[in-house]
């Protein structure tokens, strides 16, 4: 989960592109009205297939997607979290792996101060939903026996699937089958998403579950944050897959902004057959 400095540390963003806007400025807002429209716009109200899936991610210049902690937000930035509390606003629903949600320590997600109204207006729910892809129903206590838990996106075969439901709720877990057995058939699972009326879905990692995402041909866009700095090590890129993504996913730029060396890009995914 990204760091959070305060409101009153958010830089300007500069716009690169599109070209017509370039040399734009956009100064920080109490409710962030130029860069709410920007991240709506080619944005469907109604998404086509049930459910829009953005993806956001952030990386090291020399492509790590954590720093030497493992984290993510020890490689990200106030210009990255600014943009992040965009996209969490505009979110129905957050999803993210279990390894993901232990290493980051995710909780229950508020929406972010100041950002309610606009919410509101745009026709979101009071509340951001947190769904969690998890083969084996393993997740930190304090998370599933909240006041609000999270959904949870498992299999019949997870060991946990029997005690999850008596945490959680049965109403809040989805449980998908596949063709490999203990593995989510993530098409299912946010076909259920959409069928609850969460349709705008933000998947914030980790590498796995974006790879896994984007094989089933399943992003719509990618909001990747690159951070100026160089971490070298071990660390996954934002993509994880033990095979070559076959085809190559082709990608479409729809805006790229800049502060002080971050660059913070927002990606078309070009959907296979499109």
């Amino acid at each position: 989960m990204r760091a959070v400095p305060t409101t009153d540390d958010l830089p300007p963003l500069d716009v690169l592109l599109p070209v017509e806007h370039a040399g734009e400025r956009l100064d920080p807002r109490p409710d962030e009205a130029e860069l709410l429209g920007l991240f709506t716009d080619r944005m469907p109200v109604d998404p086509p297939r049930g459910v829009h899936v953005r993806a956001n991610m952030v990386s090291s210049l020399d492509g790590a997607a954590t720093g030497a902690d493992r984290r993510s937000g020890s490689i990200n930035d106030p210009a990255d979290h600014r943009v992040f509390r965009v996209l969490r606003a505009l979110a129905d629903v957050v999803l993210v792996g279990g390894g993901t949600v232990r290493a980051e320590h995710y909780s229950a997600l508020e929406v972010p101060a100041g950002l309610e109204e606009a919410r509101r207006a745009l026709g979101r729910s009071p509340e951001i939903e947190l769904a969690v892809v998890t083969a084996g129903a393993d997740l930190p206590g304090a998370l599933l026996d909240g006041p609000r838990p999270p959904i949870v996106i498992t299999t019949s075969q997870s060991p946990g699937l029997d005690q999850v439901r008596d945490r959680v709720g049965p109403e809040r877990v989805i449980v998908t089958e596949s063709d490999t057995p203990g593995v989510v058939d993530l098409r299912v699972a946010l076909a259920a998403l959409g069928a609850r009326g969460l349709s705008h879905v933000l998947a914030e990692g980790g590498p796995s579950l974006l790879g896994q995402l984007l094989e089933a041909d399943l992003v719509d866009e990618l909001c990747a944050t690159s951070s100026p700095v160089l971490v070298g090590g071990p660390a996954p890129r934002i993509v994880a897959r033990h095979d070559w993504l076959d085809p190559a996913r082709a990608v479409r730029p729809l805006h790229l902004l800049h502060s002080d060396g971050v660059l913070l890009g927002r990606w078309q995914v070009v959907r296979l057959g499109a």
